[in-house]
């Protein structure tokens, strides 16, 4: 491809990904809320969610698929990015840091759809993966500043 700048799209992708963090955090912060309310902990006075754990449940399952939508956004301008600027993918390690978040990203989500008192799995899967979606963040932003670093002048 022969595009004439690729600013705009490296914009996109510095703001999908600081979405995507922030509504990791949401996620882990509802989560853990969820956790305390499932095992009868004393829990935190929130007016906003009147309706209680159906609430919280809704905005932790809205959330996701917001982070969901956010992380395929940002596959979607690495591929074209990567394809427009070098002609091809790999020329980091930032395109299987990247797949790796994409995977966990997916299998959380289809994790999440499974919880229920017939399927014991799914949650535990759902958190496993979520801590090891942890460190693919971690991973991934890490590559992907190496990576700016190429379009940096």
């Amino acid at each position: 491809m022969n595009l004439p700048s690729f600013l705009w799209l490296w914009k996109i992708a510095a703001w999908s990904m600081g979405l995507a963090l922030l509504a990791y955090l949401m996620l882990a912060m509802t989560g853990l809320w969820l956790f305390r309310a499932r095992t009868s902990q004393p829990l935190p006075s929130i007016p906003l969610f009147t309706r209680g754990n159906q609430g919280m449940r809704s905005l932790h399952f809205t959330i996701g698929i917001s982070m969901v939508s956010l992380v395929l956004l940002l596959l979607a301008i690495g591929i074209i990015g990567t394809l427009g600027h070098f002609g091809s993918l790999g020329q980091s390690s930032h395109l299987v840091s990247g797949l790796i978040v994409v995977v966990l990203v997916l299998l959380s989500a289809f994790s999440s759809t499974q919880i229920s008192v017939r399927k014991p799995w799914a949650r535990t899967l759902h958190v496993g993966v979520n801590i090891l979606l942890f460190v693919g963040f971690a991973w991934v932003s890490l590559t992907g500043w190496i990576v700016v670093q190429k379009y940096l002048p």
